[in-house]
């Protein structure tokens, strides 16, 4: 445990000196300083107010669980705990960072660029470090694998309720804002007389920067405990080590990565490169490493299962990137001159068919890990897959970065340079968002697959009769889970929005000179409404996923819960890639109809890709991304439940 120690300490350091670095440079002149400001009050607000809604909740189960188990209770605390610092601490550095990115893009690609993503990159780093410390001290403290399992359940709970608060609040403030201004007023995008555009900008933040920072944390901690506890449930010391050694060299990778393409940015003139050639080179030095390790070890095979889950990790990322801005994205752009039914219907196609090609690399992943070394294969190769977060969520988190810092720019009316830098700085984010989102359903599927496997051990469940209607009932109620799930998060998306839209024609039509740009609207009042309705409408998709596993343990035994975790997770899944692939391609759709294709913007291509955009937001952005969570969550509900029923 000493060498993780010093690893993360050394961690936490580079990422205090990435902080101080991003806060030195320079954050403008008086409107994007003030605009910046505008945006940190509100993530800061929404953030503190939803911690304020769930950690009473978190509170209540922690007491309840130490009436049982003392220690289950402080891990529990600790694992929410650590997932909200990781969470507003990246949000609070990305906040500061985007007014400092536009400011930079008039100085040059390369500036805007390493403090975009440096933003980014305190996240990523910050997200495994507190991870591993949290592991590290559970496991120093209390000495048992089985508390690693109630840490995760923090941190899970945590991430769901960021997930869905933070997908609310950033889709109401988004569809708001394109219904009445693009749509009615006709507004361009980040037009500072549309009175959401800063709700919508403090949403990128709360949504794609603490909520999907939350979302890889717990899927990181997941990996892990999942993992090790299946090696602890064999005696299996050396897979054991092997474990920890994996998490330890990703980390470690991600920071000589981090370093490398922050101090190489002036050699890329595109800035989609830079971080391929980042995300590439965290992934060789992770390989390396354990191959040296392996083979010094005589486990090769171990090597060889890691090798798999980083080579799955990247080819659906890159299928991701296939169905979300290449040719699919022309011929979809192409159908919106038939009209908004069109654009939706094909979307709706796209998104069905990469099912496919991802469900079979997730299988072979599977598979092959299985034959290898059996179910601690399969956890093993989503270690593998997740041990260089450090470095993915870089680039994750530099999206909405570099897209709030275009905004700022266009609100601020900088230099037409500094936009066109901003622009394609977005632009890359755009393709990193979706990317990233392709990743986190991969690594759930494993994660809970794996959760799987531990609830079987705890539950003492090594066979299934098929004929028991048990197992068939669970897994009707399990399949039926995400489209219930979904179906409250989007419905919440569509009734904040609702109240958004009214807020903002009612400010056009009762504020004299908005739309001339002669008076300000009242943004501050936009985000107020974004964050009531977002954490109004949390709560109750957020509980799903605790209460259906435990009214299932106790109605339908056991084996019936083996079936809804099975149900959730086969259509979770698949519902998730849908989601994500479809709302990304239509949102990719509309920039290049923007960029001049098929008649520009105001065509009747442009408006028909505007509303597939719209419908595909909380598609992409709240629904889709929750059920990474759902499905984890509701694994590692059932794993502590059938623990604690079992003693």
């Amino acid at each position: 445990m000493l060498a993780l120690f010093l690893i993360v300490a050394i961690s936490c350091a580079y990422t205090i000196f990435l902080t101080f670095k991003i806060l030195d440079s320079s954050p403008g002149n008086e409107k994007t300083i003030q605009l910046s400001l505008i945006i940190q009050k509100g993530a800061r607000s929404f953030l503190l107010q939803e911690y304020s809604v769930f950690f009473p909740i978190v509170g209540a189960i922690v007491v309840f669980l130490s009436f049982f188990n003392f220690k289950a209770g402080i891990s529990l605390l600790l694992g929410a705990l650590f997932s909200t610092l990781a969470g507003f601490f990246g949000m609070v550095v990305a906040t500061k960072s985007n007014a400092r990115t536009s400011w930079a893009a008039l100085y040059g690609m390369d500036k805007a660029l390493r403090i975009a993503f440096q933003g980014g990159a305190v996240m990523g780093l910050t997200v495994s470090a507190l991870g591993l410390l949290g592991i590290g001290i559970v496991l120093s403290i209390f000495k048992e694998i089985s508390y690693v399992g109630y840490y995760s359940f923090g941190a899970s709970f945590v991430a769901l309720f960021a997930r869905v608060g933070g997908g609310i609040y950033t889709k109401a403030a988004d569809v708001g804002a394109d219904i009445v201004g693009k749509t009615e007023a006709n507004l361009p995008e980040d037009d500072p007389r549309n009175p959401a555009v800063i709700a919508d900008n403090v949403g990128d933040n709360v949504g794609d920067v603490a909520g999907m920072g939350a979302d890889l944390y717990e899927s990181y901690i997941g990996s892990i405990f999942s993992a090790l506890a299946l090696a602890s449930f064999a005696n299996d010391l050396k897979a054991y080590r092997f474990v920890i050694f994996v998490a330890l060299t990703g980390l470690v990778s991600s920071m000589i990565s981090v370093l490398v393409t922050s101090a190489s940015t002036k050699k890329f003139s595109n800035p989609g490169d830079a971080l391929r050639f980042g995300s590439i080179l965290s992934n060789v030095l992770l390989l390396v490493g354990i191959l040296i390790y392996s083979l010094a070890n005589n486990y090769l095979v171990a090597f060889v299962v890691v090798l798999m889950g980083v080579v799955v990790g990247i080819s659906v990322g890159l299928l991701t990137e296939f169905y979300t801005s290449s040719k699919k994205i022309a011929e979809l752009a192409k159908s919106a001159n038939m009209g908004a039914a069109n654009i939706l219907i094909n979307g709706i196609a796209l998104g069905m068919e990469s099912t496919a090609i991802i469900t079979i690399m997730i299988v072979a992943a599977v598979m092959l890990s299985y034959k290898l070394l059996g179910l601690f294969g399969v956890a093993l190769s989503a270690v593998g897959m997740l041990s260089t977060l450090g470095m993915n969520l870089s680039i994750d988190a530099y999206g909405p970065i570099a897209d709030n810092a275009g905004g700022i720019a266009q609100m601020a009316g900088l230099d037409e340079r500094a936009r066109r830098i901003t622009d394609q700085l977005d632009a890359v984010g755009n393709t990193t968002a979706a990317m990233g989102k392709g990743f986190a359903i991969v690594s759930a599927a494993l994660t809970a697959l794996a959760l799987f496997s531990n609830y079987a051990n705890v539950a003492h469940i090594s066979a299934v009769d098929i004929r028991n209607p048990s197992l068939f009932t669970g897994a009707l109620i399990g399949a039926m889970l995400p489209f219930l799930f979904c179906a409250l998060a989007m419905k919440a998306v569509g009734d904040a929005a609702d109240e958004m839209v009214e807020e903002i024609r009612r400010q056009i039509r009762e504020i004299p000179g908005i739309i001339s740009g002669h008076a300000q609207p009242d943004y501050e009042r936009c985000i107020k409404i974004a964050t009531k309705g977002a954490l109004r409408r949390m709560v109750l998709p957020s509980l799903l996923a605790i209460l259906v596993p435990i009214a299932g343990y106790f109605t339908i035994g056991s084996t019936g819960t083996a079936g809804i975790l099975i149900g959730s997770t086969v259509t979770g899944v698949m519902v998730a890639i849908f989601m994500a692939n479809s709302g990304g391609a239509w949102d990719n759709a509309k920039k290049y109809i923007e960029e001049g294709h098929f008649g520009g913007k105001g065509s009747m291509a442009h408006k028909a890709s505007v509303v597939g955009d719209t419908v595909g937001d909380p598609l992409k952005d709240t629904a889709g991304p929750s059920i990474n969570i759902l499905i984890k969550l509701m694994a590692i509900t059932s794993v502590i439940l059938a623990t604690l029923v079992g003693r």
